[in-house]
């Protein structure tokens, strides 16, 4: 890009965008973001940002309110005339509605991406998409980026002897190879099956997991059920210990019981969405020097592939 650029912070995780302006060592962009009384979004920059690069910092997360304020803060970037508006959705929202898994069910994830590049937006930088083929359905440049960055290095200071990652389900068995083959370890994978959403009816472990220190690593823990539930099973199987690493941390109805009550010794996750409750169990490591870094490269017209184990 190589124009002058600023960062400004919606309302729904300012803490984070705190940190990556700190290791941007460039200060947050002031904006007002009103609300009137029947909760309608309005947005306002407080000094102009005509031929400037916009980058917009706001996880996606619940409640539907964060979506819209970005689609406005987009609008409002739009129309003051910015050269190119960039959002930074560390959490991207409704990215589990990926594809049309039954009939006659909605592709959350294919709107919200619609409903983005309608409103202006000229390029995404985010984390952990629930599914990599989500960055198809944008035609604007997409940067996705990975929790393993953090993760990974973390679990080589732990000196762990006799890991094995381990994936709760299926479609996590990529992301968990990634970290399997950057630690040099065992893989184990989880089947299971679900009558109703955030409701798991049965989970197998395929593989060895006796005497192992077990990492289940995902994208979204939610309910924390299907973690549990595994975390469980696992250690039935015989193993030494279970942790989890988790991108996303949205823990959502009775998530932080379940887990103080598991089996899980400790669990993992960034700051994309901020910790909600604090719980013994849990453990934030932080993404905004990761975001920081991407967004510098962005600036700079540089690569970002180092940022990636493969």
């Amino acid at each position: 890009m190589n124009y002058e650029y600023v960062l400004v912070a919606g309302r729904s995780n300012p803490e984070l965008a705190k940190k990556i302006a700190e290791h941007l060592n460039k200060p947050l962009f002031p904006v007002d973001i009103l609300q009137f009384k029947d909760g309608e979004i309005q947005v306002y920059f407080n000094d102009t940002i005509r031929g400037k690069n916009v980058f917009l910092i706001q996880p996606t997360f619940s409640p539907a309110d964060n979506i819209i304020e970005l689609l406005i803060m987009i609008d409002a970037a739009k129309r003051a005339s910015a050269r190119n508006i960039v959002a930074v959705v560390p959490y991207f929202g409704y990215a589990r509605q990926d594809r049309k898994d039954k009939p006659r069910t909605s592709i959350g994830a294919k709107l919200m991406c619609n409903l983005l590049m309608a409103a202006g937006v000229t390029r995404i930088i985010t984390m952990d998409l629930h599914a990599d083929q989500i960055q198809g359905f944008f035609e604007i440049p997409v940067d996705h980026l990975f929790a393993s960055n953090v993760f990974i290095p973390y679990v080589k200071e732990m000196n762990m002897d006799n890991i094995c990652i381990a994936s709760p389900d299926t479609g996590g068995t990529k992301r968990a190879s990634t970290y399997a083959k950057a630690l040099n370890c065992d893989l184990v994978i989880g089947y299971k099956h679900r009558e109703k959403q955030n409701e798991v009816a049965s989970l197998q472990i395929i593989g060895d997991v006796k005497d192992k220190n077990v990492i289940i690593v995902d994208d979204i823990i939610d309910t924390a059920g299907t973690l549990c539930k595994a975390a469980a099973r696992i250690k039935e199987m015989g193993a030494k210990s279970v942790r989890a690493m988790c991108a996303h941390g949205l823990f959502s109805g009775s998530a932080i019981e379940n887990i103080e009550n598991s089996v899980l010794e400790e669990v993992l996750v960034t700051d994309t969405v901020p910790l909600r409750k604090e719980c013994s169990k849990i453990k934030v490591v932080s993404v905004s020097k990761l975001m920081a870094e991407v967004i510098q490269a962005v600036v700079d017209d540089t690569s970002i592939s180092s940022h990636y184990y493969v």
